[in-house]
């Protein structure tokens, strides 16, 4: 006796006995439809043989045969499929792992969750809503954010709400925030985030001056600032430090012969260049002189240091790499030469020390050896400021333009034009660059903008500010502010976290 499964019908007469709807198409063309069909014979007795025989076999052989009869099914079938098997493995793993006293593995698994997947979890349920809420999931997210992000950790500090994360500093008997603080405080911190970038690209700012009143040579040609001080290097010798809060001058260094043209300093030392041709190391607190080096024999036209590593640079068309032991202990490790004019400008890290030349070039060094690696060619004339950072360097020249360069492969990436004058200084963060000229001018440009070949010449300057009455020598700038200095002899502080619109609309 044949025991095989029923098989479909194929022949003419079978399919005769299956009832056919027709509709009529746009094209008049008839399409059947098939009505529901009825249980095959021996359907469910079949049905219940297989079911048995497939719960004898192993694990891997229900799935292969599983594979196999999905591989013989229709597209239609598959969605049915599908439809049942989608709530079959939906867990509630937040339900359960609560339900089983593991709410602390809930949690850390939803700390991983964006701002607008945590909102979702909360609408789940009020087991998910327990859970987020409990776990100060919001709070966690917001330190996250601060840990992560420079903008949101300056953020925390200027807006007072920084107070309230980590371990939380309680003032006047302040009670604890509960979770709907933190859930309220995201939004209003993003919306405050929206704010500043509007006011970058609007041009919407508080100006705050310094009149250095110099006695002779007036200008300030170079500055560093942090939230309390900022440190000026002036054309009358002088080293001046400036209260942020006060716009008083606290201290005035003086040694120097000559113009101070460059400074960097940190929580121990200020160093300076000038143009006596001496670099002098300060103590940053008490302003008392440490050491002077002795080694340029003209003017030391800038500086940079970190990790026990100097690099300066001078008009003698040399670059000098030293070493720092401690502030008096300072000597030299390699004498870089290989430009034909004043070396203007140095930066490095622990890869590259990079130096650009009123020779027109730019030349790449190797950091350890101290070897010479590339030279960047294409301003047409001398170049007079750069900074390098994550293989990107961006420079600029008395040429007028800035050039954006890849310092792997030496290519020049963009061409910035908009300056009519020399191109003094320039800063760029992963966001934007920012440019000082002797036309006065201060320009603001969109980095990642520029860094798009397709972008328009016209949609890379976000701003142009007119503030200064001289030639621009010295800025640098955070999320928040740019603080410059001029010919002019003032500091500028542009602040763009407030909101209270100052200043007359400008254009590009």
């Amino acid at each position: 006796m044949d025991t095989s499964p029923a098989q479909t019908p194929t022949s003419t007469t079978d399919i005769q006995h299956q009832p056919i709807l027709s509709l009529p198409t746009l094209s008049n063309t008839i399409i059947p439809i098939q009505t529901p069909k009825k249980t095959t014979p021996d359907f469910q007795f079949y049905h219940d043989k297989f079911i048995q025989t497939f719960e004898k076999w192993q694990d891997f052989e229900q799935i292969k045969f599983v594979e196999t009869l999905l591989k013989h099914m229709s597209h239609y079938q598959h969605g049915q499929v599908n439809s049942y098997l989608l709530p079959m493995l939906q867990r509630d793993f937040v339900g359960q792992l609560a339900a089983r006293g593991l709410e602390h593995i809930a949690e850390k698994i939803l700390t991983y969750l964006d701002d607008t997947s945590l909102s979702a979890t909360e609408l789940v349920c009020r087991e998910w809503y327990h859970v987020v809420s409990e776990g100060m999931l919001w709070k966690k997210l917001v330190e996250r954010k601060v840990q992560s992000d420079s903008l949101w950790r300056g953020l925390s500090e200027r807006r007072g709400w920084s107070r309230y994360l980590f371990r939380q500093i309680l003032q006047n008997g302040e009670q604890q925030k509960a979770h709907e603080f933190y859930r309220h405080l995201y939004p209003q911190i993003c919306k405050d985030i929206e704010q500043i970038e509007t006011n970058w690209r609007t041009g919407n700012f508080t100006l705050h001056k310094i009149q250095c009143r110099s006695q002779n040579s007036k200008g300030v040609y170079c500055l560093q600032y942090d939230d309390e001080k900022i440190v000026s290097g002036l054309r009358d010798n002088t080293i001046k430090i400036w209260d942020r809060k006060t716009s008083e001058c606290t201290k005035v260094l003086t040694g120097h012969n000559g113009s101070v043209l460059c400074l960097q300093y940190d929580e121990k030392v200020i160093i300076t260049g000038s143009s006596d041709s001496t670099i002098r190391v300060w103590n940053v607190k008490t302003g008392e002189l440490l050491n002077t080096l002795l080694h340029h024999c003209e003017a030391v036209l800038h500086l940079r240091f970190t990790d026990g590593t100097m690099v300066t640079c001078s008009k003698d068309r040399s670059i000098a790499v030293w070493e720092m032991v401690s502030p008096t202990d300072i000597t030299i490790r390699r004498v870089l030469v290989g430009h034909r004019a004043a070396v203007n400008v140095v930066d490095f890290d622990d890869k590259y020390i990079v130096s650009a030349s009123g020779d027109r070039t730019i030349k790449v060094w190797d950091t350890t050896s101290c070897e010479f690696v590339r030279t960047l060619l294409g301003h047409k004339r001398g170049i007079a400021c750069l900074q390098y950072r994550d293989k990107i360097v961006v420079s600029g020249s008395s040429d007028n333009h800035i050039r954006i360069w890849d310092i792997e492969c030496g290519a020049c990436l963009r061409i910035l034009e908009g300056h009519d004058e020399l191109v003094r200084c320039i800063r760029f963060d992963s966001k934007r660059i920012v440019s000082g000229a002797y036309d006065g001018k201060i320009k603001v440009w969109d980095l990642q903008q520029a860094l798009d070949p397709r972008s328009p010449t016209q949609s890379l300057c976000i701003r142009t500010l007119t503030e200064h009455t001289g030639r621009v020598f010295r800025l640098q700038f955070d999320e928040f502010q740019i603080v410059s200095s001029s010919h002019d002899d003032s500091i500028l502080q542009f602040n763009f976290l407030t909101t209270n619109n100052n200043n007359n609309d400008q254009q590009n």
